[in-house]
């Protein structure tokens, strides 16, 4: 099985998921902030971080970015739709999230769209694009995992009250996870890790989607 370290980082304390790709290569989804807690975990175990994979723009998920880009010199991949964020504190929510915070934006990035793979180690993962949270809110499918960052939650949904969002597109969103073939670990942006046959008998709003 893949393994998986998870750090809740920034002032909302938002998951950032480590995947193992290889034997010393990792990838980490939405480093949200505390940028020396992942430099340091890479450095004292030896890893290479070859990709960060954002699952949205928002600032609780981007905040260290900058940082653990420089760093490392990790690649940073993010639906189109989102890569306005990157660079505004007002479109990320920052000003909003942490208004005293000194926010960094991310200038080199790769933009992707639904059905993308991106290949690391002996893993690929597959972009599926998930709106209602974001208009460009993605989760990324490898193996058994499944990154959902604020889409699926344990037992709950992300929200979408937040410029950009859409009730009618999350529960598109959640149909298309649902009727995924098979099961998937599933880590979320927030909270605990859940599985996708789990969620599809117990999520109340994955089983009210007929």
């Amino acid at each position: 099985m893949r393994m998986v370290k998870t750090f809740m980082l920034g002032s909302i304390a938002t998951n950032c998921h480590i995947v193992y790709t290889g034997d010393n290569t990792v990838v980490a989804s939405d480093i949200g902030g505390n940028a020396e807690r992942i430099i340091s975990f890479l450095k004292e175990n030896g890893l290479t971080l070859t990709k960060i994979f954002l699952t949205h723009g928002h600032y609780d998920h981007i905040g260290g970015v900058n940082e653990v880009q420089k760093a490392t010199g990790a690649k940073v991949y993010i639906h189109e739709l989102d890569v306005p964020m990157l660079s505004d504190a007002q479109k990320n929510l920052a000003v909003w999230i942490e208004p005293f915070a000194d926010f960094k934006p991310v200038i080199e990035y790769i933009s992707v769209k639904d059905g993308d793979v991106i290949a690391d180690g002996d893993i690929s993962f597959t972009v599926l694009h998930t709106p209602g949270h974001t208009i460009g809110s993605v989760c990324y499918m490898g193996e058994d995992i499944l990154l959902t960052g604020d889409t699926l939650f344990y037992m709950s949904r992300g929200r979408t009250d937040f410029p950009g969002g859409s009730d009618a597109q999350m529960l598109n969103s959640f149909k298309r996870l649902k009727e995924l073939d098979g099961d998937y670990r599933v880590f979320p942006g927030h909270n605990e890790s859940t599985t996708l046959e789990f969620e599809r008998k117990n999520n109340p709003v994955m089983r009210g989607i007929i």
